[in-house]
């Protein structure tokens, strides 16, 4: 055992599936696959569709097409989908090794930027947009008569696009079009009820493959790629063999790298295996060692497909990379994730594919248990722009199609709401000419149309949009970014293979690109990012907002912060303030001459909240942002009013105490048949049809303040309504003496103060909206002296004890023994009587 191995590391817990004794020549000759292939051909011949369910290893990318090539089940090509380019190329190798025959003849491959085919390749081994872009040039899809899903359970959306195409053209068109879904880890039962097919199982090669897991979780502070790199070399110190081990990305690989090359003896050699490697690196990595053992560090590329000679470890960092729709980016990017049950056992599988072997994981057995079970489909989290465009060009709605997990609705609008901000639909959602272009072009439509509109130099800021920054530290501004493509030395850090990556994709772009549009890069960022036009905010330098209305910061010091016009490519994803992450400025010429037919004027009339009053403006406006703002001074009246409906409606009613007075009665009336609703929510709900007629020149809080409702209330009511309110809540009591007292309605009962002597023969007492009225009786100096909703109660009770005292301190006035028998008066005895 090499001591350079024996670094320590958290202990780990081991589980031990059941060894089984084969032969491993003759495992290595005879594939687990090739015991269920009878039922494959017969499944294929008797139905024309199949799922086959079969663990890493199985050797189903290989074996099938060609089974099916020699069975003659069709006599199409055979064309078969593989989720990335690195997979694509090396099925298609082995497959031409199996033959004896080099790639290009009876086996090839297409893929994006590298096709192998002649014309007497039978097997076709393609990535999966490139299925896609066939279909939409001829549905029929003329000459194939077999279409392989490889590894469908990633779920892709070129993947769930392609297999529902695929059914509507076998419905429609091709009846005789075979389609089969292959998959190691998929929950084959919704797969097979859509392709109503039946499913195959292949259990798999029978090597065994131990699992390995921590004792005790991780510390917090435990840098990642450390604790990495301590793992790799526990497991090399106790397992025989090659070791492949997962990480989510290029930079942890590169970390991990550089940690374990000071540690690993010469004998030991390290690579590296990522997708934007190319591929004479990528065939590298796959390779088996020349002398001496193999670290071979990769993401998820080599989860599945993949055959890695002399691997018998697998060190399991426990992330993954996922396209997650951003609205930072408007596009999707990669986000870091914990594994998922279903890709762990992939990569531990990796294991095993050759020989028994261990599989260490960086995480607890405890931690295993609440991994999600599988990753989600790229269609519930991606972004679906493209996706959209697709569905457009075939000339379909997304309901129209069998989708194993249906799009989001919500996202799916979003996404035609941009292709039509980007003239890829027209307004009724179907494809433009100018959409069926972007189509055609393999980047997200937004840059794709920035292409397609924009000159030479939009190939480069394509390709570095469409990539992570490759400068780190500098401003903001993507001129730097430009700057250093071209080789000329700018402020920052510069990631050299992102740079060159950026390089050989503008310059693959600039090929297709013939158009003689506009260099200026903040006129091609406008054309991707129409909605991220930001206009700074009056008084405050650093804050911005976007013309698809949300708001944006650019960080203090950053030149951008001082421009008036930017376009913000890539934000934070704050929902509230985004922070700007890149961008560049933009004159309001270049704004104007790529927008001019959407920039126009506006007549404003609103109310703001703010300043608490109708504002009437006149506004030129591209989207939410106001390029120029006058006043509107001869505003038409009723849009003002109209404008103060919005303000009362956030105010309130705030009746004066005359309206106040009337709403009162109106609600006693509320039972009455036929009668208007006077409840304040169903006044405010009416404003138009009741208020607006008399609100005149009111047009702010103050005016509104001051404003008398009670004629517009009054005015809901016809002759017979207020007739009918007058009898049943009237305004006023009628004493007597035949004065008016007005009735209070403020409490919760109908109440008068009156003068005791004013009440004088009064018999019955009296009420208001069927409810006794509650009469204050006062004294001749207006003090009360009784309250009562009993007067009948009160002239044979307590009226005496009153008529006692009231004499003694108002002698001149009348007291009699029987006020039912008096009459009511208001006058005093003359002096001397």
């Amino acid at each position: 055992m090499l001591s350079c191995f024996s670094r320590p590391v958290p202990r780990m817990s081991s589980l031990a599936l059941p060894r089984r004794n084969a032969d491993n020549d003759a495992m290595q000759s005879k594939l687990p696959i090739d015991e269920v292939m009878p039922a494959v051909l017969d499944a294929l011949r008797t139905h024309g569709r199949l799922v086959l369910q079969a663990p890493p290893g199985a050797g189903k990318t290989t074996r099938v097409p060609l089974a099916m090539l020699e069975a003659g089940l069709t006599k199409g090509r055979i064309v078969m989908l593989e989720p990335r380019r690195l997979a694509a190329r090396a099925a298609a190798e082995r497959m031409a090794q199996t033959l004896g025959q080099d790639v290009g003849q009876t086996v090839g491959y297409r893929v994006r930027g590298a096709s192998a085919i002649s014309k007497a390749t039978r097997i076709e081994v393609v990535t999966e947009g490139i299925l896609t872009r066939m279909m939409q040039d001829d549905p029929e899809l003329p000459g194939i008569g077999a279409v392989i899903f490889d590894e469908f359970h990633e779920r892709s959306l070129n993947a769930d696009l392609g297999l529902a195409l695929c059914l509507e053209v076998a419905g429609a068109l091709r009846d005789d079009l075979m389609l089969i879904a292959m998959s190691a880890t998929l929950d084959a039962a919704p797969v097979a009820a859509l392709m109503e097919s039946p499913i195959v199982t292949s259990q798999g090669r029978s090597f065994p493959v131990t699992s390995h897991w921590l004792d005790k979780p991780l510390p917090k502070t435990q840098r990642f790629e450390q604790a990495v790199a301590d793992l790799v070399l526990h497991a090399m110190g106790q397992s025989e063999g090659s070791a492949l081990v997962f990480l989510p990305g290029e930079g942890e690989i590169r970390r991990v790298e550089g940690l374990l090359a000071r540690q690993v003896p010469a004998d030991v050699s390290i690579a590296p295996l990522f997708g934007a490697m190319d591929f004479k690196a990528q065939r590298a990595a796959i390779n088996p060692a020349s002398t001496g053992r193999k670290i071979v560090l990769a993401t998820s590329i080599a989860e599945t497909s993949l055959t890695i000679e002399g691997i018998r470890i697998v060190v399991d960092g426990g992330r993954s990379r996922r396209a997650e729709f951003n609205a930072s980016s408007g596009m999707s990017r990669l986000v870091t994730a914990r594994v998922t049950q279903a890709e762990a056992t992939q990569r531990a599988g990796r294991a095993g594919r050759m020989s028994e072997g261990d599989a260490y994981k960086l995480w607890t057995r405890g931690e295993d248990g609440a991994l999600a079970a599988y990753p989600p489909a790229e269609i519930e989290s991606g972004d679906l722009s493209a996706f959209a465009l697709e569905l457009a060009l075939w000339g379909a709605q997304a309901e129209e199609l069998a989708f194993v997990t249906p799009p989001h609705a919500g996202r799916l609008q979003e996404a035609k709401a941009l292709l039509n901000m980007l003239d890829a639909l027209d307004a009724q959602g179907r494809i433009t000419p100018h959409g069926r272009k972007l189509a055609k072009l393999p980047l997200h439509p937004r840059l794709a149309h920035m292409v397609a509109k924009g000159g030479r130099t939009a190939a480069t800021l394509a390709a570095i949009l469409a990539e992570r920054d490759p400068l780190r530290g500098a401003p903001l501004d993507l001129s730097h970014r430009i700057r250093a493509v071209a080789g000329e030395r700018v402020a920052g850090e510069v990631h050299h293979a992102t740079l060159a990556r950026i390089k050989q994709e503008a310059k693959r772009l600039a090929r297709a690109t013939l158009s003689n549009g506009p260099e200026d890069i903040g006129t091609l960022a406008a054309l991707a990012y129409p909605d991220r036009i930001g206009l700074r905010r009056k008084g405050d330098a650093a804050r911005f907002v976007l013309s698809g209305g949300k708001g944006a910061v650019v960080p203090d010091g950053d030149p951008l912060a001082g421009e008036r016009l930017i376009v913000a490519t890539d934000l934070d994803g704050d929902p509230r303030e985004a922070r700007v992450r890149q961008g560049t400025p933009l004159s309001e010429t270049a704004l104007r001459d790529a927008f001019g037919d959407q920039i126009a004027w506006h007549d404003h009339c609103a109310w703001s909240r703010r300043e608490g009053r109708v504002e009437t403006r006149r506004q030129e406006r591209f989207g939410t942002l106001v390029l120029d703002d006058r006043t509107w001074s001869d505003a038409p009246q009723e849009a003002v009013a109209r404008a103060m409906l919005e303000g009362i409606a956030q105010l309130g009613l705030r009746p004066d105490k005359q309206a106040a007075r009337f709403l009162r009665r109106a609600a006693l009336m509320a039972d009455q048949p036929d009668f208007p609703d006077f409840s304040e929510t169903h006044l405010l709900e009416t404003l138009e049809n009741w208020l607006l007629p008399h609100l005149g020149t009111t047009r702010s809080t103050a005016d509104w303040k001051r404003f008398d409702m009670l004629p517009a209330l009054r005015g809901r009511l016809d002759w017979d309504q207020q007739q009918q309110m007058d009898r049943t809540a009237p305004a006023h009591f009628e004493t007597p003496l035949g004065r008016r007292i007005a009735i209070d309605y403020d409490g919760e009962t109908p109440q008068i103060a009156v003068r005791l002597q004013e009440m004088f023969g009064v018999t019955r007492h009296p009420s208001v909206a069927g409810q006794p009225l509650q009469v204050t009786l006062l004294s001749p100096a207006q003090r009360p002296v009784q309250v009562t909703m009993d007067l009948p109660g009160f002239w044979d009770g307590s009226y005496a004890d009153v008529r006692k005292d009231m004499r003694s301190q108002y002698p001149r006035h009348p007291w009699p023994d029987d006020p039912r028998a008096a009459d009511p008066t208001l006058r005093a005895k003359p002096r001397g009587t």
